[in-house]
């Protein structure tokens, strides 16, 4: 297997998302982009008829359908995170280098999202080398994601057991997260098209298979706890 860091083709993220990809990784990208645009679109149609329920005062059918979300969320952000890990293992394994756009704080509409998003461009600033910053920004997501997952699942489960004090902020923090895990996902699917535009062709079929065994190890329990999921992606992590 070719070991040397691959050259860039393009100076930038916008002519990478231009980019005509090669037969078998445009193949790669479709698969998994649309992996996760069904998983977001059946989470997203699913939070938003709850709320539409909520709205028109149908408080139990509402609870019912938040515990639909509650579990489609937890198979999104499971999907993300599968797919942003996947890239940084490989590119500390390989040494990737794709383009790369430091996040934007504006992007995000919870505290949480855009804090992150600030420190992760602070620690850019200071960061040496290319690699370093895209392991920084993946690194980044995933946290969000994780986070954002665990307690939108938490939150909606309290939803749909019945918790009526302070039920609208609540309601808020779902509308909320909803939003930064669409924005994850957006910024997933442009790493994942400049990460594929500079990985050696010989190289695709272990990546996929990464993150396809990712996704299926962190396939979520009964109870849709991301916690352990975190847990074993910090242990991965010091183990890389």
């Amino acid at each position: 297997m070719n070991t040397r860091v691959p050259a860039r083709r393009y100076d930038s993220v916008q002519q990478d998302w231009r980019a005509i990809l090669p037969y078998a990784k445009g193949s790669l990208f479709s698969e998994h982009t649309e992996k996760l645009e069904n998983a977001y679109l059946m989470f997203s149609v699913s939070l938003n008829e709850a709320i539409a329920m909520r709205q028109q005062g149908d408080s139990d059918s509402a609870r019912q359908q938040i515990g639909v979300a509650r579990a489609l969320c937890a198979r999104l952000a499971l999907r993300i995170s599968a797919v942003l890990h996947a890239m940084r293992q490989h590119a500390r394994h390989f040494g990737i280098v794709p383009n790369l756009a430091l996040l934007e704080a504006r992007n995000f509409h919870s505290e949480r999202g855009q804090r992150a998003a600030r420190h992760s461009n602070l620690l850019s600033r200071v960061l040496l080398s290319e690699r370093s910053q895209f392991l920084n920004k993946l690194n980044t997501l995933e946290e969000i994601v994780d986070e954002l997952g665990d307690e939108f699942i938490e939150t909606a489960g309290k939803l749909s057991a019945g918790a009526s004090a302070g039920a609208s902020p609540l309601w808020n923090f779902l509308d909320l997260s909803h939003f930064d895990l669409n924005t994850c996902l957006r910024e997933t699917d442009v790493l994942l098209k400049s990460f594929l535009v500079v990985l050696p062709e010989d190289q695709l079929a272990r990546f996929d298979s990464a993150v396809c065994a990712m996704a299926k190890a962190r396939r979520p329990s009964a109870g849709f706890s991301l916690n352990l999921i975190r847990a074993r992606r910090m242990a991965a992590v010091a183990g890389e």
